[in-house]
């Protein structure tokens, strides 16, 4: 029995000669809530898109969910919730409106949107404004209303592209919250940031650069290795060490499981 529900391997993606993301390799067990780090333009959501089938990769690929993303990109999709950097709901549309509308796109009977509707309303802290405009809401209760919206199909993966991104850190901590309730359903849940410090929350991390991976490990791993009290501080070190050292575009240090 296969114990991952991401495996990744030599992933690479080009636009003409700029190379976004350079052969990364990892995976990601069942279950497990993945982190994916690293600042803007580091290659996060490039990676993440290659991983959702809606991007072919250069070189190298990817199997998610027991499938690959290269050549069965429709069967990945059908097992995977994402949730997108930008937020991807219509604001024009009511809070169950916007439930339906993606229930529909996700093929799902109206019967059995029916049954989640409730479910989401209560998940996301939204009973009694299932009939309020969705831009009336507050950002916090948009994003756990897009993250209901990408669960509605019952995925056994979710991507969450930069998904606290624009909110208040009581909302960015209630929002963690459900992440770590789907982990203890078996979910498995990969999450870019460049939040740092919610890196802690995660089982397992990766820190990426440049389109590159330069570490990778458990947050308590990476900072005791280093000697260091923070992720942030292990995240400068990493970057300036590989400065310093020269390397070449790819010499990566890849990120086993």
């Amino acid at each position: 029995m296969n114990d991952y529900s991401i495996e990744v391997f030599g992933l690479t993606k080009k636009f003409g000669d700029f190379v976004a993301v350079n052969s990364v390799t990892f995976r990601v067990g069942k279950g497990e809530i993945f982190g994916f780090l690293g600042a803007n333009g580091a290659g996060k959501s490039t990676t993440i898109r290659m991983l959702c089938g809606l991007l072919s990769p250069s070189a190298g690929g990817a199997i998610v969910g027991g499938f690959s993303v290269g050549t069965q990109p429709e069967k990945v999709k059908e097992r995977i919730g994402y949730m997108s950097q930008k937020f991807s709901l219509y604001e024009d549309l009511t809070v169950a409106e916007n439930i339906r509308f993606f229930g529909g796109i996700y093929g799902l009977g109206r019967s059995r949107i029916r049954t989640r509707l409730p479910w989401i309303l209560e998940m996301a802290g939204l009973e009694g404004r299932e009939h309020s405009l969705t831009r009336e809401l507050a950002g916090g209760w948009k994003q756990r209303l897009a993250l209901g919206c990408a669960l509605l199909h019952e995925p056994e993966i979710v991507f969450l592209d930069e998904p606290t991104g624009g909110v208040d850190p009581v909302s960015r901590r209630r929002f963690w919250d459900l992440i770590y309730d789907l982990s203890i359903r078996n979910v498995t849940v990969f999450v870019t940031t460049h939040y740092l410090d919610e890196a802690e929350y995660c089982h397992r991390i990766m820190l990426m650069h440049a389109g590159e991976i330069i570490a990778g490990g458990s947050p308590r791993e990476l900072k005791d290795k280093h000697g260091l009290a923070t992720l942030e501080d292990v995240f400068i070190h990493l970057i300036e060490e590989k400065v310093q050292d020269g390397r070449k575009p790819g010499d990566r240090i890849e990120g086993g499981r």
